[in-house]
């Protein structure tokens, strides 16, 4: 099920991708529409993350496009934050909170990167929202696994864009800062940001989506999460590796989700 949307925040057109004559993902094709959290799923290696990274220009599709606010990525870039895996990141570079936080500010500032007291109030203001000003002068290497991800948070709240894309941010947090990145997302969305978020677990998947979309590498279904959480697309996406069917039907049922068979 792929549900086409008028005026898309977010789309893709037959984005490919291939690593050693293997695809990672194949043929993506849809699209987002804006004010929404975006939950893209699927089993380890589907593909979740190669789809965001090629979204953003850090891998180069084989072929295919995405286009954002209708415009190419360069064009807009301003209005689009990407939030990387937190293992990807050397934590041990020495920054402390501060520093990681304003290089959210590096897109509207000039070529010498002077910050304005205006700045300042707005990485401030970030720090404040994820509950890390306090550890502003910590170094960023002595914070635990849910703190740096608020981190990396906050620096995307400080750069003010129109639409975050964000890969794992809950995955090594603990389950008081999962809710209170979650509460902040909401919050952002009734601002009229968009969040696409990569996801792995399908048991919080109703409570923090609207929109799902479903991949192995390649796309299975996009569309509003009650027409996407069903069983047979689970089964059409997730395969073998979905070991808990039973547990993710009940879940369905107890959230009066379709239940559809072939």
């Amino acid at each position: 099920m792929i549900k086409e949307v008028e005026n898309p925040v977010l789309e893709t057109h037959n984005l490919t991708v291939v690593y050693d004559r293997k695809p990672a993902i194949w043929n993506i094709d849809f699209t987002l529409p804006a004010g929404s959290i975006v939950g893209i799923m699927g089993p380890n290696g589907s593909g979740k993350s190669t789809l965001l990274k090629s979204i953003m220009g850090v891998v180069e599709p084989n072929s295919g496009y995405a286009r954002l606010f209708n415009k190419p990525l360069d064009a807009v870039r301003k209005r689009v934050s990407y939030v990387p895996q937190r293992q990807s990141v050397d934590w041990d570079f020495p920054a402390s909170v501060l520093d990681v936080v304003t290089m959210g500010r590096y897109p509207h500032l000039g070529l010498f990167r002077k910050l304005r007291s205006e700045d300042k109030e707005i990485v401030a203001d970030s720090l404040e929202k994820v509950g890390m000003l306090a550890f502003a002068n910590r170094q960023i290497s002595q914070l635990s696994g849910g703190q740096q991800q608020r981190v990396f948070l906050a620096r995307a709240l400080a750069q003010q864009a129109d639409l975050y894309l964000m890969d794992e941010p809950l995955v090594g947090v603990d389950a008081a800062s999962e809710h209170a990145i979650i509460d902040l997302l909401k919050q952002m969305q009734a601002s009229g940001k968009t969040i696409v978020v990569v996801h792995h677990d399908l048991y919080t998947a109703s409570e923090y989506f609207d929109w799902l979309v479903l991949m192995n590498t390649r796309l299975v279904a996009s569309a509003p999460l009650e027409e996407v959480f069903q069983e047979e697309m689970l089964r059409d996406a997730y395969g073998g590796q979905l070991t808990s069917m039973s547990k993710i039907a009940a879940l369905l049922r107890e959230k009066s989700f379709p239940m559809r068979h072939k």
